[in-house]
């Protein structure tokens, strides 16, 4: 692997969710692409419109993932904008459908938005790249405005939790959710932006649609955009997890100059900067560097897909389950944990929040035998060997979080959540 972790978990974001969101965090949902087979996607829906850069009117739209037989009624929401630098791209674009795809896998709830493209002819690109991000913005907050409008007046038709939603992006993506979180006061709107033209007005909330509602998210996904001022995150403000490749020559890895149309526009914090400032005031992060990546580095390239999917699956469920163990970095999102047991095979409690559990299989199957226990990392933390067809495993030495229990000479193993 070209590829290197650079930061860890801050802290674990705690107590930020509802007592009845954690029902669902089976050990496998929102951490493994093993918890559902298959994915349904529903095209082009309506949540807003506004004014373009060239005053014309745009209808914004969504596509809608989920996964076929996911039954869970209060869904965790991932908003994902594409990438493009506000020139080009699309909600279907193969930057994100992939993520998508495998995101609704594990079983969120995925909305790739549309948002208003294009930059106006003007000698002052400066201007015209921050009033494109600021669109974005206003409208990535309208979505996440027309869900909350969906479940209090629709009756939740979209099966999401209110608590539970994220925003994330792919390279202007990255921009849009970056600025949706962290520009959270009238004082930090950009001086460039003249309310008085047309699509620019609504403050910090924009009027691309669904007024009266809450656009606050619990946390941020981030792959290779920037932020105009990392001193715009403060103490207790929401989550962010970030991959970004160290080449980047697109998007500054640090800080430096963003150019556009091959002109150096406006310096701007990449995610290495980002999370250094992250680092320094205790925010709840995560983020890792893909060595050698250029500009979206997952893209047609599967080890650095592999790295960019399960950071951030790993940290968003870190955040949402209490009972997981943190991840920050890449493990291996499509191990098939799901219970291979016979009948004859128990364990239990589980979970459990003992120091130990009981395996009991059929006589037949007891004679000496060796207990694996693997963490969600993949290592191995723990061996005992035993005999007969019931035995005490001492899980004394884990912390709480996933686990997964493998007895080779029975074939079988099952998670194990530790709480």
């Amino acid at each position: 692997m070209t590829h290197r972790v650079l930061s860890t978990l801050a802290a674990l974001f705690v107590g930020a969710f509802s007592v009845h969101a954690q029902s669902d965090c089976d050990g496998e949902r929102y951490r493994y692409t093993s918890a559902f087979d298959n994915v349904s996607v529903s095209e082009d829906h309506v949540y807003g419109s506004n004014l373009g850069a060239l005053g014309e009117n745009t209808e914004l739209v969504f596509d809608f993932y989920e996964a076929v037989g996911n039954a869970e009624a209060e869904r965790p929401l991932l908003i994902m904008a594409h990438g493009g630098f506000f020139l080009a791209g699309s909600n279907d674009g193969m930057e994100v459908v992939p993520l998508c795809e495998d995101f609704a896998r594990m079983g969120y709830a995925v909305a790739s938005i549309s948002y208003r493209l294009g930059i106006a002819p003007s000698f002052d690109l400066e201007n015209e790249l921050v009033q494109a991000v600021w669109r974005g913005v206003h409208d990535s907050r309208a979505v996440v405005r027309y869900f909350r409008k969906s479940v209090e007046e629709e009756g939740n038709p979209w099966g999401i939790d209110v608590d539970r939603i994220f925003i994330g992006g792919v390279s202007a993506g990255g921009f849009v959710a970056l600025h949706h979180a962290y520009v959270d006061q009238d004082s930090e709107i950009p001086n460039n932006i003249d309310e008085s033209q047309p699509g620019m007005g609504g403050g910090l909330e924009g009027d691309s649609g669904n007024p009266g509602y809450s656009s606050d998210v619990a946390g941020v996904f981030n792959i290779c955009g920037a932020l105009r001022d990392a001193d715009w995150i403060a103490p207790g403000d929401v989550p962010l997890v970030s991959v970004h490749g160290d080449a980047d020559a697109t998007v500054p890895y640090g800080t430096d100059m963003v150019s556009l149309l091959g002109f150096p526009v406006i310096e701007v914090d990449g995610s290495a900067s980002i999370h250094d400032h992250a680092e320094d005031i205790g925010l709840t992060h995560c983020f890792a560097s893909i060595e050698g990546g250029g500009h979206v580095a997952h893209l047609g390239n599967a080890d650095n897909y592999d790295l960019t999917l399960s950071t951030v699956a790993g940290a968003l469920s870190s955040w949402i389950c209490d009972s997981y163990a943190n991840q920050c970095g890449e493990y291996d999102y499509t191990s098939d944990i799901t219970e291979q047991s016979s009948p004859l095979v128990q364990m239990y409690p589980n979970p459990t929040s003992h120091s130990h559990v009981t395996l009991a299989c059929d006589g037949a199957l007891g004679s000496n035998w060796e207990a694996r226990v693997f963490d969600g990392q993949g290592r191995e933390v723990l061996v005992q060997k035993a005999q007969g067809p019931k035995a005490t495993l001492d899980l004394s030495s884990l912390t709480h979080g996933l686990y997964v229990v493998q007895v080779e000479e029975w074939g079988w193993r099952e998670r194990l959540v530790v709480h």
